[in-house]
């Protein structure tokens, strides 16, 4: 049993580096939901971004790259409070859209604040961000994400 349970587990290792390997993923999320009392919570979304390469902050001008953006479902569980906030980002003039943006490297974690009209709730969405590196930019891309918060 074991030893179909490890021939397994290596064929799906190996299999999942085969396909990670033609398709760029320079950008992991996570998330995580923290209680500030019974009816507010902050979500936590995070980026960790491969060493060479950014994502674009919520506050792009027009004509420059995709911003981040987060949708949120609509849900009788919660409702979004206010805008997603973002750390301070690097202020970078890109030649290739020809102006000033604002990314970041490393890792980012943006943070919505939510009212809870329920002691638990899930809060679902979308996000849409685009991933660049000082050679290329990646098309645009699109996750969803579903954050238990209890």
């Amino acid at each position: 049993h074991m030893k179909k349970l490890s021939a397994l587990l290596a064929f799906v290792l190996i299999t999942t580096l085969t396909t990670s390997a033609q398709i760029k993923t320079p950008v992991k999320w996570s998330y995580a939901a923290k209680k500030l009392n019974n009816n507010e919570a902050m979500v936590l979304i995070k980026a960790t971004i491969e060493k060479g390469w950014h994502v674009y902050s919520q506050n792009i001008k027009p004509g420059g790259p995709i911003p981040t953006s987060f949708t949120f479902a609509k849900s009788t569980d919660y409702a979004t409070v206010g805008k997603t906030s973002e750390p301070k980002g690097i202020s970078h003039f890109e030649k290739v859209f020809d102006m000033d943006v604002i990314y970041f490297e490393n890792a980012v974690v943006f943070q919505q604040k939510i009212k809870l009209n329920k002691p638990a709730a899930n809060v679902k969405g979308t996000i849409e961000f685009m991933v660049c590196n000082d050679k290329e930019c990646l098309p645009p891309d699109e996750v969803s994400f579903n954050i238990p918060v209890k």
